[in-house]
């Protein structure tokens, strides 16, 4: 608070006590001060604290606004019609209800400030992206290492774990060649999209199980039908499945 406005502010509290007939003796007790923290107040040698302020407009009878009008641009006031109308209900209130009001308020105040200070600390979160390409409709051979982190912001859907880069037009225009694929560890239905590894190497198909128990990995885009894997329960090869693909997929072939 600039010096000018205090001087007036301080000038403002003596007047209206004199006003009211109070002396300042009077005043320091009902505040719950010392008498000279009162005359340091009119003097404008300190300025009182937040919850002395409150019981000042209380014992002093006054709306804050009489007490601050200069401390605003001119045409501006310092509390809004809302604000006074607030003021006006706690004044009202007994000693216990202020009370109560003032707890409630600084406990809002402590979970506000818990907020941000959890916001301001929080690291964004992040996702490895496997970055080495392979074959037409494969993904990163190697998963656990060979990868890049990368932040999960709006354009990342919020389930991912982890993200992928296809090479190839096997799964276009679904996933185009030189996309990231986003997975997660979600259960495998009969249509989604996986990330699969095949004897070895590691695919990115549509996956179906048929009640003979004969897998189809499927190429979403069906000009590369070449690129399906299909293989029976007998055929000795090995499947392992990484992850569902983040993606509203095509029916299979031949049910749509």
């Amino acid at each position: 608070m600039g010096e000018d406005i205090a001087m007036k502010f301080g000038e403002r509290i003596r007047a209206r006590r004199e006003e009211l007939g109070l002396s300042r003796a009077e005043l320091a007790r009902t505040l719950g001060v010392t008498l000279s923290a009162v005359s340091n107040y009119e003097k404008s040698i300190s300025f009182p604290k937040e919850e002395i302020i409150l019981r000042l407009f209380d014992c002093l009878q006054t709306d804050p606004n009489t007490l601050f009008q200069d401390s605003f641009r001119s045409g501006k006031t310092v509390l809004t019609q809302a604000e006074r109308s607030l003021l006006e209900h706690y004044r009202g209130l007994s000693p216990m209800g202020r009370e109560t009001v003032r707890s409630v308020v600084d406990a809002l105040c402590a979970y506000r400030d818990d907020l941000e200070e959890g916001r301001a600390e929080q690291s964004p979160r992040v996702i490895p992206l496997y970055r080495s390409p392979a074959a037409a409709g494969y993904a990163a051979p190697v998963f656990g290492e060979d990868f890049d982190y990368i932040q999960v912001t709006d354009g990342v859907p919020q389930a991912a774990e982890f993200a992928v880069r296809i090479q190839g037009d096997s799964m276009s225009p679904w996933i185009v060649d030189g996309s990231v694929a986003y997975v997660n560890h979600d259960p495998l239905k009969a249509g989604d999209v996986g990330i699969f590894c095949v004897d070895g190497d590691i695919l990115c198909k549509q996956y179906f199980k048929d009640p003979a128990g004969m897998v189809y990995l499927f190429s979403l885009n069906r000009a590369r039908a070449d690129a399906d894997v299909v293989f029976g329960p007998e055929s000795g090869r090995t499947l392992a499945c990484f992850g569902r693909v983040i993606l509203h997929a095509p029916p299979l072939p031949g049910k749509d």
